[in-house]
C-alpha cells in the first residue's frame, strides 16, 4: 500500500532542503532582486568542493554565466587539503575569492598562503579577501546576473572561531546584507 503519485507530489513540494547542503539563498524583495544565483554549501573537502563546482557548471553554462567560488580552510585541521582544494577551486571556478573559514589559532593569512600554493598559472581570476564578509559581498556585487556564487565551507554553521572565540556569523545573512538587505 503507498500514496497516490498525486499525493506524493504534494508532500514533497513541502519538502524543504537541508540548510547549508546546496542551499539557495532566495531574497526578499527590499534586496537586489536582479543578481546572480547565490548557493551556500558545507564543501570543506576537496571532494565536496569539487562535486559542489561540478554540480553548478552546468547550471552556469545553460545560464550562460561564469562560476564563482567564496571558500577558505579551516585551521587546525588538515593542512594537507589547503593546496589541493586550491587547485580544484582553480580548475572548475571561473572566479575565486579565498577567504577565512574558522582560522582557529591559525594565522588565517598563513592559511591563504597554503590554499593559493596549490594555484599555478595565470591568477588574474583569483582574489584574496581575509574578511569573510567582505569576500562575500565582493563575489555578489561583481558577479554578472547570468553568474553562480558557491559560498563553500561553512554552510550551515552560525558561528566563525578565530584565536580560540566564536563570532556569530552565517553566509546565509551576509548574502542578504550584500545583496542590499540587513542582517
Amino acid at each position: 500500500q503507498g500514496i497516490s503519485l498525486g499525493e506524493a507530489s504534494t508532500r514533497m513540494s513541502k519538502l524543504s532542503a537541508v540548510p547549508g547542503r546546496m542551499e539557495l539563498i532566495r531574497l526578499n524583495k527590499t534586496q537586489r532582486t536582479e543578481g546572480p544565483l547565490i548557493v551556500v554549501d558545507y564543501a570543506h573537502t576537496p571532494d565536496a568542493l569539487t562535486k559542489a563546482l561540478n554540480a553548478l557548471r552546468p547550471i552556469a553554462n545553460q545560464r550562460d554565466g561564469k562560476v564563482w567560488c567564496v571558500f577558505g580552510c579551516g585551521g587546525d585541521r588538515d593542512s594537507g587539503k589547503r593546496p589541493q582544494m586550491g587547485k580544484l577551486a582553480q580548475e572548475f571556478a571561473d572566479h575565486i575569492v579565498i577567504t577565512s573559514d574558522n582560522p582557529r589559532s591559525e594565522d588565517p593569512e598563513s592559511i591563504i598562503a597554503m590554499i593559493q600554493s596549490g594555484m599555478t598559472g595565470n591568477l588574474a581570476n583569483v582574489q584574496v579577501l581575509p574578511d569573510r564578509a567582505a569576500a562575500i559581498m565582493a563575489a555578489v556585487r561583481h558577479a554578472d546576473i547570468k553568474d553562480i556564487v558557491l559560498v563553500a565551507g561553512k554552510g550551515h554553521e552560525s558561528t566563525q572561531e578565530i584565536n580560540g572565540k566564536k563570532f556569530d556569523f552565517s553566509d546565509q545573512e551576509h548574502i542578504r546584507l550584500a545583496a542590499g538587505g540587513g542582517l
